[in-house]
């Protein structure tokens, strides 16, 4: 199973269904050392999906105050694959570690993404 970390749209019960075909149960946690911003998304599919034309996002800034709070699943690699696809070229998946320490996927801003381990 993967672990996967949202702050944004896959929170949302009709996003997850449209993307996993499942409602997600998840814990709370952090992404730290990011700050939180929106983007515009031009994607009809994706707005259609999430309903919105703006979605939040994230840049890495490695300052340890900041944090973002979201929520962390247990998906499977299928499931993370459908997420790959549903999220646009904006975001870049990383892997990072949460405030409470668990290892999780997350996607963020691909123009400031962490650099990699």
């Amino acid at each position: 199973m993967q672990k996967l970390f949202s702050y944004g749209t896959l929170q949302q019960s009709d996003v997850q269904h449209a993307t996993f075909g499942r409602h997600l149960s998840g814990q709370s946690d952090e992404l730290v050392g990011f700050s939180h911003s929106m983007v515009a998304i031009d994607d009809p599919q994706v707005v259609l999906t999430s309903g919105k034309t703006h979605h939040p996002i994230v840049k890495h800034t490695g300052v340890a105050s900041d944090r973002v709070a979201g929520t962390v699943f247990e998906i499977t690699q299928a499931e993370l694959d459908n997420a790959d696809r549903y999220e646009v070229a904006a975001y870049r998946r990383v892997a990072t570690v949460l405030g409470s320490g668990v290892e999780a996927w997350v996607y963020v801003d691909a123009r400031f993404a962490p650099p990699a381990n």
